[in-house]
């Protein structure tokens, strides 16, 4: 009976060979190029000062693109934030840079202010990602082009984390490694239509009518509603090839460890289904429970195809060269990653933005 032990194992490593050629043909297929270049508001929802702040948001204004405004939205009139803005608004002066402070209040404080900022958008395409998102000068151009096509509804992109302590480089290899390779299986196992917040790309037109950001107002994954409800119109979520980076500015093991779970106990009450069957993707901990059965080689097997996998998403993917100096440490970032499943399996609070929130079972904020 010992044989059964390795099953599960062996499962995990085709999870990993289908990663990993799904990485190696993204790798090689052609990217949209953009006929023309619409013009595109940019909405970016602040709170507090992210680590490299004012970095990520001059890389917007920086956007080889013939036009295009960026709207800033912040709900506390003493936001430390707002004198990066302002900066920003002197630095660039030929570009239209709005600043809005914003009063609504909404279970989701985040959607609450995009929701002022769409009222003030002035363009038919919108895009929204996260305040500490750096990009790189054709970003816009890259990520509008999809919507040529008119049944794309979002555009989204995958993203590569910046850290300076270890409890943050810990974190940016499982979003390299782990979380990657599950964004890139999703669609070939029948799982579609979510986006993410590094990059939601979409038209004002669709937006109103799945009820504007109203609509989404209670959620706490805004971004996975944004994507599956434009998606119910009969629209495609299309992952873009481009690649941003974002800043995580967790200092300690802890800080570390409440996020990650925050995403974990918000990914089971979002996608259920998929929460569950993140059990068969575990390559560390089958590999650790084969070769106690006494199935070494499968279990070595297992992790080469699993390091493989890590590798091609996060350095030839993503472009992170944190993962060729630390690719060692996957595995044990892997069982560190299982251990916060098992603790997402249970309990429906979660913290976010210095408040303890309650989650409903179909993920609205109580």
């Amino acid at each position: 009976m010992s044989h059964l032990w390795a099953a599960p194992a062996i499962a995990a490593g085709i999870y990993y060979l289908i990663a990993l050629a799904a990485a190696l043909g993204r790798l090689r297929s052609r990217e949209p190029q953009a006929h023309a270049t619409p013009p595109v508001s940019i909405l970016k929802p602040v709170h507090g000062r992210d680590p490299r702040f004012y970095e990520a948001i001059r890389s917007h204004a920086e956007q080889d693109y013939s036009e295009y405004e960026i709207l800033f939205g912040v709900n506390d009139p003493g936001d430390p934030a707002l004198a990066d803005i302002r900066r920003l608004q002197a630095e660039f002066p030929q570009r239209s840079i709005r600043l809005a402070l914003t009063t609504r209040d909404a279970p989701n404080g985040k959607v609450a202010v995009l929701g002022e900022l769409a009222e003030q958008a002035r363009y038919p395409i919108l895009l929204v990602n996260d305040s500490d998102i750096r990009v790189e000068p054709d970003y816009l151009r890259r990520v509008v082009a999809p919507l040529e096509d008119p049944r794309t509804g979002v555009v989204t992109c995958l993203y590569r984390a910046r850290a300076e302590s270890w409890p943050g480089r810990w974190e940016a290899i499982g979003i390299a490694t782990e979380f990657a390779p599950s964004v890139l299986v999703a669609p070939l196992v029948g799982v579609a239509g979510f986006a993410l917040g590094s990059t939601m790309v979409f038209r004002a037109a669709q937006l109103k009518k799945i009820g504007g950001f109203p609509a989404l107002e209670s959620y706490l994954a805004d971004d996975y509603q944004l994507g599956t409800h434009i998606a119910k119109l009969g629209f495609r979520v299309v992952l873009s090839k481009v690649a941003v980076e974002t800043n995580l500015s967790g200092a300690s093991w802890g800080e570390v460890w409440r996020h990650q779970l925050r995403w974990s106990r918000t990914i089971r009450v979002s996608r259920t289904a998929g929460y569950y069957g993140y059990l068969a993707t575990q390559a560390a901990f089958w590999s650790l429970v084969a070769a106690v059965a006494g199935h070494v080689w499968i279990a070595l097997a297992v992790i080469g195809i699993r390091l493989a996998a890590g590798l091609i998403v996060g350095r030839g993917v993503l472009g992170d060269r944190q993962v060729l100096r630390y690719w060692y440490l996957i595995p044990l970032r892997d069982l560190w990653g299982f251990a916060i499943w098992i603790a997402g399996l249970s309990g429906d609070t979660v913290e976010w933005r210095g408040k303890k929130l309650q989650l409903s079972p179909d993920g609205k904020i109580q």
